[in-house]
Parts: structure tokens; C-alpha cells; sequence
């Protein structure tokens, strides 16, 4: 069983064997003390370059009810394996390069991969 790097090379601590169910893709952004025009405007940017992605199910932004400043970006993917092929591929850097530097630094990691296990 081989383990899966990030792009960044990065061990995610999951295996290319992972049953192909679908995965939402967590990155966790702070909102700029000026207010959050710019987050969304590079959220929109890169919402724009992602459009037409083989596996790319959809993405939203998220606002904090709760942390003021807390935003998130979720992505949905067909499967781990679509978002890894994307993630390791050419366009990846620079589609999501906009939204770099509102990533929360703060964190141990910046974002995160959930698959679904169940749901109704």
C-alpha cells in the first residue's frame, strides 16, 4: 500500500487504496483586518479558474457565525483521487494562488480532506 503526498510533499496519512467515495476539501481562511472584500474577491477569482474541473463537484465560502475573521472554503470532489490528480497537477498553484495568502496561519495545517462516510 503506497502512502499519498500532498503537493507540497507532505505525507496526508492516506493510502492510494482510500474506497472512492466522495471528499470535501477544507481550507481555512482569515479575513483581512481591512473587512472581507478582498477574501471574496479572490475567492470569485479562483472560483472563475476552477470552473470546468474533471471531478470538481463545487465549492463555497463560508463565514464563521462564531469567530469573527474565520472563513472557510469548501470544495467538493467526485473522489480522493480526482482532487489528488488535480492537486498534483500543473494548474493547482497557480489557479489557487489568489486565495494564498488568506489561508490561516494560525493552524497547524491550512486545510483539510473529509470523505463522506455516511448520509441521509
Amino acid at each position: 500500500m503506497n502512502r499519498v503526498s500532498s503537493a507540497a510533499g507532505r505525507d496526508t496519512g492516506i493510502s492510494d487504496r482510500t474506497p472512492e467515495n466522495p471528499v470535501r476539501v477544507i481550507l481555512w481562511c482569515r479575513q483581512p483586518t481591512a473587512g472581507p472584500a478582498d477574501l471574496q474577491a479572490a475567492y470569485h477569482e479562483v472560483s472563475g479558474r476552477l470552473q470546468g474541473t474533471e471531478g470538481l463537484l463545487g465549492n463555497a465560502l463560508w463565514e464563521s457565525v462564531l469567530d469573527p475573521g474565520g472563513w472557510l472554503v469548501v470544495s467538493e470532489w467526485v473522489s480522493f483521487a480526482a482532487f489528488r490528480r488535480w492537486e498534483q497537477g500543473p494548474e493547482h498553484r497557480a489557479a489557487t494562488a489568489p486565495l494564498r495568502p488568506y489561508q490561516d496561519a494560525t493552524r497547524s495545517r491550512t486545510y483539510d480532506l473529509y470523505r463522506v462516510r455516511a448520509a441521509y
